[in-house]
């Protein structure tokens, strides 16, 4: 715990508090999870039927994320105090789910309302977390981890996302000597002091922010309410073209009470993570929703009112939850070149490699920094210094720099092409079953259909 002196970020866990009430109920009914690998020839059925409440769909869709578990298919039904969900799921080479102890963690997680805090999840008891927000520019995380090795700090891990020219980072350092936090609270003002001043540069009208962390978060979470925060989604309309392939639309269905939330764009993974977490930050209520993926394309449909039990009413509204979904859906995009590092770890070595890349004037979008025993096990994604895609001559005088066989260049996933007629066919939206509760039912897979 920081002295007095040092305040926490004021995030929220990403842990929804539960109340005595709650409590009880999950007692009396606790989660019923079936893990079924016969019902689909080409994924893993992961059937969830538990009395609902805010925030309980993102916390069992981030324990299928945290474990890189693709979800290529879903059906959300959650009305009346209770929630029955599907989750078509593969690992990351499209196979089913068939480790014993992957399963077994699945469902010990989500019954015993134990959510994750392992996977995907850094405690700031081992180390000083820092998180920090402000203005892009090329060579930024080269200035932040030299400055922080100057300061006698030893990154562990960290990731950092940039969007609109906006970038947020969560880092997790420990002292060079004592390898344990940094306590002191002159060292940690100097730190913050520094980093501020690093982060503002000379033209950032917007602010720059830098903040000690306490307790535990979970990353990626607090990184998309670091950017929402930071109001990112706000410069989405100065002008810059969006990608074409990506359609949000909100309409009100007057008739039933909800506003219907219909995302078309090319599917990745962890995108329902990063949905469903911004809605929910939003204070909204996902009451039905069909995920889908065909290809290369996410279909996504969203049934939700705000947790007052209002639909978006107004024009502003409806526009404000646009920006925020496609700003979630842009930050972890795979912008850039991927490139990744593994090698023996020492101290100052993220300073020397972003310094490279620096020099031979790559700016890096996205950043996912690990340390895994003796090992640094880190992965950048570079442009050029003016966003463009980066030049392979230079990649390869980076690599003989740093090293050919520690400096990897990784290909982006490719995705079978389908027609938009195919795609049409293939996907199921709520809209056509209202009212119709027993088809409901069986499409999610908890009652068989003998038609």
């Amino acid at each position: 715990m920081w002295p007095a002196t040092f305040r926490s970020s004021g995030m929220e866990s990403p842990h929804l508090e539960i109340n005595e009430y709650e409590k009880f109920v999950l007692r009396m009914n606790p989660p019923r999870v079936v893990i079924d690998n016969e019902a689909s020839e080409n994924a893993t059925l992961v059937k969830v039927d538990c009395s609902n409440r805010h925030g309980i769909l993102l916390e069992v869709i981030q324990i299928l994320t945290d474990l890189d578990l693709i979800i290529c298919k879903a059906y959300i039904s959650s009305d009346c105090g209770w929630s029955m969900d599907v989750f078509h799921v593969t690992d990351l080479n499209g196979r089913k789910i068939t480790d014993a102890r992957t399963i077994d963690y699945i469902q010990q997680r989500v019954v015993n309302h134990q959510y994750p805090r392992t996977v995907g999840v850094q405690s700031a008891v081992e180390h000083t977390a820092i998180e920090l927000t402000g203005a892009d520019r090329p060579g930024l995380l080269s200035e932040i981890f030299a400055l922080l090795s100057d300061l006698g700090c030893n990154v562990v891990a960290a990731e950092l996302w940039t969007h609109n020219m906006r970038v947020a980072s969560l880092i997790y350092v420990t002292d060079y000597v004592n390898l344990g936090p940094i306590q002191d609270p002159r060292r940690l003002a100097k730190i913050k002091e520094s980093l501020c001043s690093v982060l503002k540069g000379d033209r950032d009208s917007k602010g720059a922010r830098t903040d000690f962390v306490t307790g535990v978060t979970h990353t990626e979470r607090r990184l998309h309410q670091m950017m929402f925060a930071d109001r990112d989604y706000e410069i989405a309309d100065d002008g810059k073209m969006h990608n074409s392939e990506q359609k949000i639309t909100v309409e009100n269905c007057n008739e039933k009470g909800y506003s219907v939330v219909n995302i078309e764009c090319r599917d990745r993974p962890k995108l329902l993570f990063d949905t469903v977490c911004t809605l929910i930050d939003m204070e909204y209520v996902v009451f039905h929703a069909t995920i889908d993926s065909v290809g290369q394309k996410a279909y996504q449909e969203y049934y939700i009112r705000h947790v007052d039990g209002c639909t978006l009413n107004s024009d502003a509204e409806r526009c404000r939850v646009i920006q925020c979904l496609r700003a979630a859906i842009e930050r972890r995009a795979s912008e850039g070149l991927r490139l990744e590092l593994c090698m023996g770890d020492r101290v100052g070595l993220l300073s020397d490699v972003t310094r490279i890349f620096r020099e031979h004037g790559l700016s890096v979008k996205r950043a996912d920094v690990n340390t895994r025993g003796d090992k640094a096990v880190d992965v950048f994604y570079v442009t050029d210094a003016a966003g463009n895609p980066a030049d392979m001559k230079v990649i390869e005088a980076i690599k003989q720099e740093i090293g050919q066989t520690v400096l990897q260049v990784k290909g982006l996933a490719r995705y079978p092409k389908v027609s938009h007629e195919a795609a049409a066919r293939l996907r199921f939206s709520f809209g056509d079953l209202f009212g119709v509760p027993c088809q409901v039912l069986s499409n999610l897979g908890f009652i068989k259909s003998f038609t």
